[in-house]
């Protein structure tokens, strides 16, 4: 160790609302283009969202983002997916996003291990992952567990493969492979380092939790980078297709099953609308790539090989638009909203803001068949000119492809499938766009209205651990900490709903059941198309802080040198690069330059785990000398003991629908 359809497109848009910005600013508007994922679910684990103070039952295929946390409660694992990247959690412990974006991902380790399978490392991107006492960044691809006890006294780090570096206590100490470190301390850190010892249980699931994924059929036909892909194996089938080539059918489904019909809707900032499917399989079928109807039946194209192809947070075309603000009527006293799929050749133009090199991205990265001056025209024709009725969805007029939901049962998160209404081919050639309230999201939308207030939680909010940061952690989240501080002897405050908002008698809880509160700052109304709005003004870089030295929590940067901390708390300040821009003047639109995504080669990822690089067999469990475990900390002799057989798992990969 080292210090260191054409009639009906006339009420047809592409899903709401796009805001034109100069070219200086409107990528900075783009939403990330990855999410995390918990996939599987062994035990209990429940998830915070950001901004809210209720802590619900964990659903695998809810997106998460920054802001969010995670918490395995006693017995039980979960397993988080980034992309390519595995993060798997043992028992009591728990994680919060404090950055997740296109170049950054940073979390906060409050107490238990994790285990890090980082596949893939980008240049400019950062992996970092902190703890009481310490800041740790990933600097390699490789295999990487964590551990810090409650008290945040200590921090264990075991490098399997990979090189690392540790920033804490002032100093900076880079780890190399096969060791484990071991740092005490907060102000002052002392570390040992020794060999890596052999693999646990917990290691040992992991290591067949990687298997699983290495040895993945649909990973030669889908990119590592979309998450998903080893859920696809056991629930459907590749065929090859003479216009698309491979495409997945899924099996097992319900007669006269259809995309985007058995799930249900939820807002999630800053992306907006979008779908939770229910099937097991049912994440990367519905943000990436598209559908198309063959033989009969469903099938799912995936896009290209290519690396980081971009999410979404649904693929599919709305009747009614302008960001819901028209409702599509069908007759029969029927009035609410509806969509269908996209088709391999359908141009996707998201509802939310973002720039025009944006939505050349997700298209590109997401359909085998649709080419740049495609996505140009559609852009061109939908966003500039607003005009539909030049624009052929392949699914628009098929009665088969379009579901149609009331507005309290798309607003209020609950399943579609039972609430949706059949919709003829008549009624589809009757269709007419009516005027109605715009659909914003209610107190209800942010989350599935299924969903259960759970006790299982940390018996400490994380708001109220301190954290060691090397990359001050994004903006949003810094606010949320600071609003969830609680101020001594008096209750924290609850979440404010949309101003001048009232719950419903609709939207009431059910027993056992509570509303849920959208997160602080969420904007829910969007200015006209062809709009120019005005950034706020940027503060000046905010200088980095002392490798090592922890921040108090604080508001948005003003330039100035921030004081070091009289106590320790979670320091949460402005991300690095948006502290580093600085407002700009207005610039004339002028056209862009496409750069093709970089195609995904299976060397390019670390696929392999590193004790079948090494040896070529798998890691053998060894026991340890008890002289040697006396010697080591409290906490690690009590790692992680294999989970009771008895209970309870959901598992995607083992869920029958």
């Amino acid at each position: 160790m080292r210090k260191a359809g054409s009639f009906f497109l006339l009420s047809l848009f592409l899903a709401g609302v796009l805001v034109i910005l100069p070219a200086s600013t409107a990528a900075q508007d783009d939403p990330p283009g990855r999410v995390a994922r918990l996939n599987y679910v062994q035990g209990s684990i429940s998830y915070q969202l950001a901004g809210n103070q209720d802590w619900v039952r964990a659903d695998p295929n809810r997106p998460l983002t920054t802001g969010d946390n995670l918490w395995a409660d006693q017995n039980s694992r979960g397993e988080v997916h980034i992309g390519s990247t595995a993060l798997r959690l043992a028992d009591n412990t728990g994680i919060s996003f404090l950055t997740l974006d296109d170049r950054t991902v940073q979390m906060q380790l409050a107490q238990g291990i994790i285990q890090v399978h980082l596949r893939r490392l980008s240049p400019g991107e950062a992996f970092e992952i902190d703890t009481p006492n310490l800041a740790l960044t990933l600097t390699r691809a490789g295999q990487y567990e964590i551990q810090t006890d409650p008290g945040g006294a200590s921090t264990i780090i075991v490098v399997r493969a990979g090189e690392a570096q540790v920033t804490g206590g002032g100093e900076s100490y880079e780890l190399s492979s096969n060791q484990q470190y071991t740092f005490t301390g907060t102000d002052e850190l002392t570390n040992d380092a020794q060999e890596a010892p052999g693999y646990d249980n917990f290691e040992e699931w992991c290591q067949s939790r990687d298997d699983r994924e290495n040895h993945s059929l649909s990973a030669r036909y889908v990119s590592r980078d979309v998450d998903g892909y080893y859920d696809l194996d056991e629930y459907g089938s590749w065929e090859s297709d003479d216009d698309y080539g491979m495409v997945w059918v899924p099996q097992r489904v319900a007669v006269g099953w259809a995309p985007y019909h058995y799930g249900h809707w939820v807002y999630i900032a800053p992306w907006g609308w979008t779908w939770m499917d229910d099937e097991p399989w049912g994440f990367a079928p519905f943000h990436y790539g598209r559908w198309c109807y063959r033989r009969d039946r469903w099938a799912w194209v995936p896009g290209p090989m290519v690396v980081r192809p971009v999410y979404a947070p649904a693929l599919v075309a709305f009747v009614g638009g302008g960001g819901f603000s028209v409702a599509v009527s069908f007759g029969g006293g029927f009035s609410g909203v509806a969509w269908f799929p996209l088709g391999p050749r359908d141009v996707y133009v998201p509802a939310y803001r973002c720039s025009p090199r944006y939505v050349q991205n997700v298209n590109i990265t997401n359909t085998r068949v649709v080419n740049i001056t495609q996505v140009t025209n559609v852009y061109n024709t939908v966003v500039i000119n607003r005009d539909v009725t030049r624009v052929n969805y392949t699914y628009a007029n098929d009665a088969r492809s379009v579901t149609a939901v009331s507005r309290e049962t798309f607003v209020g998160a609950r399943p579609v499938g039972p609430g949706a209404m059949r919709i003829t081919s008549e009624q589809i050639g009757r269709a007419r766009v009516t005027e109605s309230e715009p659909m914003a999201p209610t107190r209800t939308s942010y989350i599935s209205s299924t969903a259960r207030v759970s006790n299982v939680r940390p018996a400490i909010p994380f708001s109220e651990r301190s954290a060691v940061v090397r990359l001050n952690p994004a903006v949003e989240t810094r606010q949320r900490q600071a609003q969830e501080a609680p101020t001594p002897g008096r209750a924290p405050s609850q979440p404010a709903g949309p101003r001048g908002r009232t719950t419903t008698e609709q939207e009431q809880p059910r027993p056992g059941y509570r509303t849920f509160e959208p997160p602080r700052g969420t904007t829910t109304a969007q200015p006209p198309r062809g709009t120019v709005t005005e950034q706020p003004a940027q503060g000046t870089a905010t200088p980095q802080p002392p490798r090592g030295r922890t921040w108090e929590q604080t508001g948005r940067g003003t330039g100035a040198a921030q004081p070091p901390p009289t106590s320790r708390g979670a320091a949460t300040t402005q991300a690095p690069q948006q502290q580093q821009q600085q407002q700009q003047p207005p610039e004339e639109r002028r056209p862009m330059r496409y750069t093709p995504p970089v195609k995904a080669r299976e060397e390019m990822y670390d696929v392999h785990p590193p004790a079948e690089r090494k040896q070529g067999a798998a890691p053998q469990q060894q026991q340890q000398p008890q002289q040697q475990q006396q010697q080591q900390p409290q906490q690690q002799q009590q790692r992680r003991a294999e989970p009771p057989k008895q209970q309870q798992e959901h598992d995607s990969s083992k869920h029958e629908h």
